[in-house]
């Protein structure tokens, strides 16, 4: 509202309901972002052999459990700060790599009070390093796609959500490994660590920019 007015204020409030946006996109983030965890989970030492079989109700609680995500978890109410606000100022003025980088330590910077919350992996150093590289990682593959889905927010929180509801309710239970309940990020700091590096080797570092039409 103060550096764009009112106008500014509508636009924003647009795209959080912009959802004609291609539907390999939408897979991406409901399929892709998962699989991402899961390869990132199997390809770790001792992981593989912890699996646990699904259960019936994680199946049906999933849905649930995305949608209390959503809402409270973290997408709706940050989102808008960090790919409404943010990154359309960081890209015309740093690139679209450097300024996900920049976006993505603020971001992981912003969260860290909650190593002492007791709900997350113990506070120590390799685990807040890891989490700070995990998230700048992760702001990489979400600046692609919210380049080429025009700056759609309603397709950023489903991201947000998707990864965060695939890590809590579906790879902690599954593989209850020991080296996970100390390093609990491992499997989404090589997951998305991957993802970045493909999408920054295919896009040669420009990471869909051209496609965004504010």
């Amino acid at each position: 509202g103060v550096l764009d007015g009112r106008a500014g204020v509508h636009r924003l409030l647009r795209r959080y309901v912009q959802w004609r946006v291609k539907l390999r996109w939408y897979l991406f983030i409901l399929l892709v972002i998962p699989a991402s965890e899961l390869l990132g989970a199997l390809v770790l030492p001792g992981v593989a052999a912890s699996y646990q079989s699904p259960t019936l109700s994680m199946a049906l609680s999933y849905p649930a459990a995305f949608a209390a995500t959503f809402v409270l978890g973290g997408p709706l109410g940050e989102e808008p700060g960090w790919r409404g606000f943010a990154l359309p100022r960081l890209q015309p003025l740093h690139g679209p790599l450097l300024g996900s980088v920049i976006l993505g330590v603020l971001w992981a910077s912003w969260h860290l009070p909650l190593f002492w919350s007791g709900v997350w992996t113990p506070p120590t150093l390799p685990n807040i390093a890891m989490f700070i590289v995990m998230i700048t990682a992760l702001t990489v593959g979400m600046t692609w796609v919210f380049n080429n889905a025009n700056g759609s927010l309603l397709i950023t929180m489903l991201m947000h959500a998707s990864f965060n509801t695939f890590a809590n309710k579906v790879v902690a239970p599954l593989f209850p490994a020991p080296l996970l309940d100390e390093y609990g990020l491992l499997p989404e700091l090589v997951g998305f660590g991957v993802l970045a590096v493909v999408v920054v080797a295919v896009t040669r570092g420009r990471l869909g920019y051209g496609n965004y039409r504010p």
